[in-house]
């Protein structure tokens, strides 16, 4: 069984920074595709940013230009700058195998202050 684990979450000020990790079980190398997704209570969840094995990025719109995803041959990261309180959540990782198999992570919680 593939286990996602995140790490990096917390409580910063607005404006502040946080870089997130997401462990896999596996090599990261077995994803055709990774991602970042966040949820906030009573909304659905929304993807935040993508890479691709062979390098492809995207991410979305109210991030760009303040988060960045990456990943090396152990954990994909998503490194986010210029905090605002609109992006509190938790944040998952998810990932998708060779053969479409969907995975995800429990969460970590981020939260920024005003």
């Amino acid at each position: 069984q593939v286990q996602l684990v995140e790490s990096g979450g917390g409580l910063v000020p607005s404006g502040g920074s946080l870089r997130l990790s997401c462990a896999s079980s596996i090599s990261i190398s077995s994803f055709r595709i990774m991602a970042w997704h966040r949820q906030v209570p009573g909304k659905e969840r929304e993807l935040v940013a993508t890479i691709s094995s062979d390098g492809t990025i995207t991410h979305e719109d109210s991030v760009k230009g303040r988060f960045t995803i990456s990943r090396d041959n152990a954990k994909m990261y998503l490194q986010m700058n210029s905090l605002k309180p609109d992006d509190t959540g938790v944040y998952f990782c998810n990932a998708v195998g060779r053969l479409n198999s969907p995975y995800w992570g429990q969460g970590t919680q981020v939260t920024v202050s005003s």
